[in-house]
């Protein structure tokens, strides 16, 4: 199972996001921020206290994210090596 390992807010409500199996990229949550408890999301501030926790990432009034969420719509870094 993948998880968060480090999570680093960005500009326009996106998240840079490395996963435990070496995957990274970005994770935007701007589609979200019409939905119920995601709302809160809208504040940048807040948005910013964003940490990773139980395999995903969380907010401090727990809105959450699993990393299988993350991983199926984050958008991948290419890295050449």
């Amino acid at each position: 199972m993948n998880k968060v390992i480090s999570v680093e807010p960005r500009e326009n409500h996106k998240l840079f996001v490395k996963l435990s199996d070496g995957k990274e990229g970005e994770f935007d949550v701007s589609g979200y921020l019409d939905k119920g408890i995601f709302t809160e999301l809208k504040d940048i501030g807040y948005f910013r206290q964003v940490k990773p926790a139980f395999g995903g990432v969380v907010w401090p009034n727990e809105q959450d994210f699993s990393a299988d969420t993350i991983e199926m719509e984050m958008t991948e870094s290419r890295i050449c090596r």
